[in-house]
């Protein structure tokens, strides 16, 4: 069995997460994008002209990291603020055509990338994985 569920779970599961962003950023910077920065994005391009509360919720980001999300993709051109028109102290967030383009051309490539990053993995070991940290983060949840 396990020495350690920290030192086996914990540590690697940190260790690949830290070495998969590391790996995926590098690749981005072709796209003038981050992985934090792509999480907001495409979650916008599947629900466009939303609150940045709800932005902040779909992309589990708290509210000050959301905010540095937004103005640095604004300044980017890739999205914009709008003041919404059913409540004028709200700001909707806007997806722009810069910014769809960037998704249909990131999504694709890292579609590649997760294909390589698999490769050697059956589709029976990729669905245990998945149930498994599913698990795990419904557990964590329960923990709250």
């Amino acid at each position: 069995m396990f020495e350690s569920y920290d030192k086996d779970i914990g540590m690697l599961t940190n260790k690949i997460n830290k070495k998969l962003i590391h790996y995926l950023n590098s690749k981005l910077v072709k796209f003038n994008i981050t992985t934090e920065q792509w999480a907001v994005l495409v979650n916008l391009s599947k629900r466009n002209k939303i609150s940045q509360k709800l932005l902040s919720e779909i992309s589990t980001k708290d509210q000050s990291t959301i905010t540095r999300i937004i103005d640095i993709l604004v300044r980017k051109k890739f999205i914009e603020r709008h003041q919404s028109k059913e409540d004028r102290r709200s700001i909707v967030i806007h997806i722009t055509e810069s910014g769809l383009s960037t998704c249909e051309k990131v999504a694709p490539f890292l579609e590649e990338i997760f294909n390589d990053v698999l490769k050697g993995i059956s589709d029976e070991k990729l669905k245990i994985f998945n149930e498994v940290f599913l698990q795990i983060d419904e557990n964590i949840d329960n923990l709250q």
